[in-house]
């Protein structure tokens, strides 16, 4: 029993000298670990889903200098008019800008899911 608790106490201790057939074992049992271990363990390391900005704004370069940006409804609904929301939720990230246009985007129920808003500086 002792030379079992000495061998024990000397893998715990990393008592190896490198190139010994018990040095070779432990270095096997840890690149084991490392490579098989997620296969087999579930370490809970996932990233966390981020929830996108309820805002969500898209920018398009516009072909005659301007730019077109893609603001999802959600940001728009409940304003008084739909040009000012539109603006309030371009302008922090354009700066002053001037709204020359704008449409919305349906989906194939007819429901309104974004507008385009095309726009000069």
């Amino acid at each position: 029993m002792t030379s079992v608790w000495t061998t024990f106490k000397n893998f715990l201790w990393w008592n190896h000298d490198r190139g010994s057939w018990q040095y070779d074992v432990m270095v096997t049992l840890i690149l084991a670990f490392i490579f098989l271990g997620p296969l087999k363990i579930n370490f809970n390391d996932k990233p966390i889903e981020r929830a996108p900005h309820p805002t969500r704004v898209v920018l398009i370069p516009d072909t005659a200098g301007g730019y077109v940006y893609e603001v999802d409804a959600s940001a728009v609904q409940g304003q008084d008019s739909i040009e000012a929301a539109l603006r309030r939720v371009i302008e922090p990230i354009a700066g002053e800008v001037e709204v020359r246009k704008y449409e919305p985007v349906r989906n194939a129920a007819g429901k309104v899911t974004a507008y385009k808003v095309w726009v000069n500086k």
